[in-house]
């Protein structure tokens, strides 16, 4: 059974992609899918913080996946693909008590669920060059 804040993130990645796709209301959208898997996560405000977070820093966070893999566009990132390394690089960056291991694990599950065949090794990829350059000396 997933953890709750395992859920929380699939809850996040399934609104970011929704925004992309339909332009949806991301408050909507994020809060439309916590009424429906509401009762299996238990801190609300988990993936209502990582959604404000990521949208805040949307910009940044996009800069950060062309500089650590400039051979794929952001256009020709799938969407999921993309969702997932959004909310796995404002971990790194942004959320100092989730262990940067514990954010990349998460994230690799998340693209093994919800992605293709090669998405795990393309978020751990790009993850992992990104956890050595935060890394604190």
């Amino acid at each position: 059974m997933a953890s709750h804040r395992h859920l929380a993130r699939i809850i996040v990645v399934q609104t970011i992609f929704a925004i992309e796709s339909r332009e949806n209301d991301p408050q909507e959208t994020l809060e439309y899918l916590l009424e429906e898997f509401g009762n299996k996560v238990e801190d609300k405000d988990f993936p209502r913080k990582l959604l404000k977070g990521i949208l805040d820093n949307r910009k940044e966070i996009g800069e950060s996946i062309v500089e650590t893999a400039p051979e794929w566009p952001l256009d020709r990132i799938s969407r999921i693909d993309r969702a997932i390394l959004q909310l796995g690089i404002y971990e790194l960056k942004y959320e100092d008590e989730i262990p940067p291991l514990v954010t990349i694990n998460e994230a690799v599950e998340l693209a093994k669920e919800m992605g293709n065949d090669n998405s795990h090794k393309f978020v751990n990829g790009v993850l992992s060059t990104l956890m050595h350059k935060y890394e604190k000396s």
